[in-house]
């Protein structure tokens, strides 16, 4: 069981209005989607709170789930800003922070100012650095098979939807979700991420999908060799979204890091 709620968060930016959904009780973690938008961790959120007896917080990066997206938030950085807010407001503490694909990269942003509140961080097939010779793909140059193709160890299990086959108000929410994917991560990459990387203090868990062709396995030994003493793990049989292809491996992998 699941519950939605709404705040208005002050930031840098102004004050955010946000959306998000809990369940579960225990100790807090905080589930950041990626560009599939909040659906793509819905389902993983209910596994995580049942099996490890967590409290899941699961956001909706404004923009997405046809929610508004101010349009002074516009940056990586800004959604880690609102969710370091976030948990002020909850006054959580001893938080997990785990994000898929760009979750990831804000994540690390929120990682990078040491919140008290976070504990530890989880990254599975994040984006967010350069490395040289392992390109993020151009999300936006691909059709939805592309998408399949790149984001699935078996891409006939994916269910990419074609937007012009959807009914209005569906495509309205999944064209909003490729406009603030596109304001928020542009190229998928920010030059100076990398070195940063390296100012992480808490500890870190690197999950890679060995079929992830959107960032390859190499780039994602590149990003925790970044961290420095990060744990990288592979996670075999599952691509870019391995909380949707393969939730109990991506379960076992985190299990004992989470609970």
């Amino acid at each position: 069981m699941s519950t939605e709620s709404a705040l208005a968060l002050t930031t840098s930016a102004g004050d955010i209005p946000l959306t998000f959904t809990e369940r579960g009780g225990g100790r807090p973690v905080l589930l950041l989607h990626g560009g599939a938008g909040p659906l793509s961790v819905a389902g993983f959120a209910d596994l995580l709170a049942d099996r490890t007896g967590t409290r899941v917080i699961t956001p909706t990066h404004p923009g997405f789930g046809g929610t508004p997206r101010p349009e002074q938030l516009s940056t990586i950085g800004g959604l880690a800003e609102l969710y370091a807010g976030l948990l002020d407001a909850l006054e959580l503490n001893d938080v997990t922070v785990i994000g898929n694909s760009i979750g990831g990269w804000i994540t690390a942003e929120l990682a990078l100012r040491r919140s008290p509140r976070v504990a530890r961080i989880a990254f599975v097939d994040a984006t967010g650095i350069e490395v040289a010779g392992h390109p993020v793909v151009d999300f936006f140059s691909l059709t939805p098979a592309d998408i399949a193709e790149h984001s699935y160890y078996d891409p006939s299990k994916a269910v990419i939807p074609d937007p012009a086959t959807l009914p209005p108000a569906a495509r309205q929410i999944l064209l909003g979700n490729r406009e603030a994917l596109a304001v928020y991560g542009g190229a998928m990459t920010d030059p100076g991420l990398r070195e940063r990387l390296r100012s992480i203090d808490v500890p870190a868990l690197v999950l890679w999908g060995e079929a992830d062709r959107i960032a390859d396995a190499d780039y994602g030994r590149a990003f925790a060799a970044a961290i420095g003493d990060a744990r990288f793990v592979l996670l075999e049989r599952t691509g870019h979204v391995p909380q949707i292809e393969t939730p109990e491996a991506l379960l076992s992998a985190l299990h004992d890091f989470v609970a």
